[in-house]
């Protein structure tokens, strides 16, 4: 795999940047850039977007009986059936990276639009170069609040951001409360890139408004080589949940270190990110039986959306896994994102903006538990409801909310 660049969709690149020689008649190729870490710590992250994407090409690009945004029809009907394709570009988890890697992309790429990026840090700097170029980005799989609050009118993001997560954490526990279970106390943990300052932000504002005591707000550098001297501030706070918001490779190391300490959480309520990746419970699933984690998306959801099954089956084929919270954002961002561009019926900037402005799709269309699609003035979609998941030793269940839930929490899940 070319860590700089993978090109989706069986093409090269000459044959997707450069007009095709069947002639006039026949349409271009839509070209659309997409920036994920391809190689180090969270490569594997950019490996399944790459199924997702040619999950979502295939959908677009041929024809099948679902209803999804361009499934029925083959490529874009607003520009004379034209095929989508897609460039990766590897941003390597760099915020620099990811800013010279959206340039190439839009500057030597031609590409029309842009989507990634997984970490919010990067997105910080994607978004910003797509806005000088007048470029659309989707923000897929980013969560953090502030990517929306930059001013920026080239900026989508359909999924839900940290503080509406958090929410639906805090909505739950209130629940437990009532119901008697013990929750007073919380230790937050997280990494110190913008996701993890964004989301403690989030938690800690809740917990004051609600009636909850952080007995430790820890901070950690990302891809910490140790997290001892961390651990050991949270068993001595020993607080009724334990709340990590870090990525896969410091989740692991997060729980392996718990256990040799000795460190067991009465409860733990994720932030997602490396909670929700199969590599995380391939490693310690074991040791963390019970663990509940925000998301945006649930297997669950297929005994009421027809879509859901058949997505993850073209996209296990692929993968030789479920679809998750990550790659079901990914492959829904592509097929929003073609949408757009088909009813732009053009591949210019500012028309596929104003498309996006546009959109309102109806949950029902889409493979995620939201109620629509609609963006705000700011790119937000205010209709990404979450859903919290809980491991249960062999898969994640729906818990909350009750109107998604297919069974009860085991809350506390050490207890």
């Amino acid at each position: 795999m070319n860590r700089r660049e993978i090109i989706l969709g069986g093409a090269s690149a000459a044959a997707i940047l450069g007009a095709t020689r069947a002639g006039a008649q026949q349409p271009q190729d839509v070209v659309i850039g997409a920036l994920y870490q391809m190689s180090g710590a969270s490569a594997q992250v950019g490996v399944d977007a790459h199924h997702a994407f040619d999950t979502a090409l295939d959908i677009i690009n041929k024809s099948y009986d679902l209803d999804l945004p361009l499934a029925k029809g083959e490529g874009l009907a607003g520009l004379g059936g034209a095929k989508v394709k897609i460039v990766i570009a590897d941003h390597q988890g760099d915020p620099q990276k990811g800013r010279a890697e959206a340039e190439r992309l839009i500057t030597q790429g031609k590409v029309c639009c842009l989507i990634g990026s997984y970490q919010s840090a990067v997105a910080v700097t994607i978004s910003q170069t797509a806005e000088r170029y007048q470029v659309p980005y989707l923000s897929a799989d980013n969560s953090s609040p502030s990517l929306h609050r930059q001013g920026l009118k080239f900026y989508f993001r359909p999924g839900a951001h940290d503080e509406m997560f958090s929410k639906a954490m805090f909505d739950f526990f209130d629940i437990q409360r009532k119901k008697g279970k013990k929750i007073d106390t919380l230790a937050l943990f997280h990494e110190d890139t913008i996701f993890g300052t964004d989301s403690s932000n989030a938690q800690q504002k809740l917990a004051d408004e609600r009636g909850y005591k952080i007995v430790a707000n820890i901070k950690y550098r990302a891809n910490s080589p140790s997290l001892t001297a961390e651990v050991q501030q949270l068993k001595a706070a020993d607080a009724d949940v334990l709340m990590p918001s870090s990525y896969t490779t410091d989740a692991i190391l997060l729980v392996k270190t718990m256990n040799e300490l000795g460190y067991k959480p009465k409860s733990i309520m994720a932030q997602d990110a490396g909670f929700s990746e199969k590599a995380f419970y391939d490693a310690v699933g074991d040791k963390v039986i019970g663990v509940i984690s925000r998301a945006s998306f649930s297997l669950d959801l297929a005994a009421k959306r027809p879509s859901v099954a058949k997505v993850n089956e073209m996209f296990k084929a692929r993968s030789g896994k479920d679809l998750n919270d990550l790659t079901s954002r990914e492959f829904m961002g592509l097929l929003l994102l073609a949408d757009a561009v088909d009813r732009a019926k053009s591949t210019d900037g500012e028309k596929i903006r104003a498309a996006l402005a546009a959109t309102d799709l109806p949950g029902e269309r889409t493979i995620m538990p939201w109620k629509r699609v609609k963006f705000g003035p700011d790119g937000q979609n205010l209709d990404a409801d979450p859903v919290l998941l809980q491991w249960l030793g062999d898969k994640f269940v729906t818990i909350f909310p009750d109107q998604a839930a297919v069974a009860e929490a085991k809350w506390p899940m050490n207890g």
